[in-house]
């Protein structure tokens, strides 16, 4: 094994304090990756090119003023989504399998004897996983409080979503956090707070993949058309995410031992594509 060639480059987790108040890099990662899919989808609503076609005939799934709304409840639903997600998937499940995992410390007992932990997101703890099924809750209840068709509202969402995957694994970067497995690779890396060794930097590679690629991907889905089939996007989005995140798993050190070689993000990648083989099944199920 040699020595990793990349230095790790230690950068301080807290943006700035203030007193008690610390500004960090993740909740950056969440603003900016919220933001910038906003700014995404009111610059798709405003190409009139895109809903020219059937079934949209000129007319746009929403108005701009609706997705700055459906950004505060998609907020909600990805903070709110993220932390009980994680209490149940790693918190519960995995801590359950796996009670002597460095971040149990006594889960899932101590969500009983402390409920305050079910909210302590500041002692670290969020799931993509939860957060995706925060933000579906989110756009179904606006959607039929809008009465907006809720699939090609989920399509835009899609469209724009890696964004936000992008900036979350940066943020676990410079966390120096999730790190990856022991290799010997030119480009390994020393994390401050792991064992010492040279480690895949797979925090960049669910970035490159999970964010950068797949909203290529999408964009060129979007290009295309493939909004006019709705449900599509969105299927592509799940096929996507759960095929990069699959991948990843064999680079990324697990949280701790699920089902032998299968780790939770493994296992989470079925139920994902599950989801993206409904949501063709119905997108695909008329002709064009």
């Amino acid at each position: 094994m040699r020595l990793a060639i990349l230095p790790y480059p230690k950068l301080d987790p807290v943006l700035v304090s203030i007193g008690p108040l610390a500004i960090r890099w993740y909740a950056l990662a969440y603003i900016a990756g919220l933001l910038l899919a906003w700014w995404g989808i009111v610059l798709a609503l405003r190409q009139k090119r895109l809903w020219a076609a059937p079934p949209f005939n000129g007319k746009p799934p929403a108005t701009e003023d609706q997705i700055g709304d459906l950004v505060v409840w998609a907020t909600f639903g990805v903070i709110l989504g993220g932390r009980l997600g994680w209490d149940l998937i790693y918190g519960t499940i995995l801590c359950s399998v796996s009670p002597d995992a460095d971040f149990c410390r006594g889960l899932p007992m101590a969500f009983v004897t402390d409920p305050i932990k079910l909210i302590a997101a500041w002692e670290g703890g969020m799931s993509f996983h939860g957060g995706l099924l925060g933000v579906v809750l989110a756009v179904w209840l606006f959607c039929r409080k809008a009465k907006l068709k809720m699939l090609p509202i989920a399509d835009l969402c899609c469209a724009f979503a890696p964004i936000g995957l992008f900036f979350g694994r940066l943020a676990n970067f410079v966390n120096g956090e999730l790190w990856g497995r022991v290799t010997d690779v030119p480009w390994a890396m020393i994390f401050p707070r792991s064992d010492g060794l040279p480690r895949h930097p797979s925090q960049l590679y669910e970035a490159a993949t999970e964010g950068v690629l797949l909203l290529i991907i999408m964009q060129i889905c979007l290009y295309f058309g493939l909004q006019r089939r709705p449900g599509l996007l969105s299927a592509i989005f799940f096929l996507g995410y759960g095929t990069f995140r699959f991948i990843c798993e064999f680079f990324r050190e697990p949280d701790a031992p699920f089902l032998g070689p299968v780790s939770m993000g493994m296992a989470l990648s079925i139920p994902i594509w599950l989801t993206a083989g409904a949501l063709f099944a119905v997108a695909l199920r008329k002709p064009a």
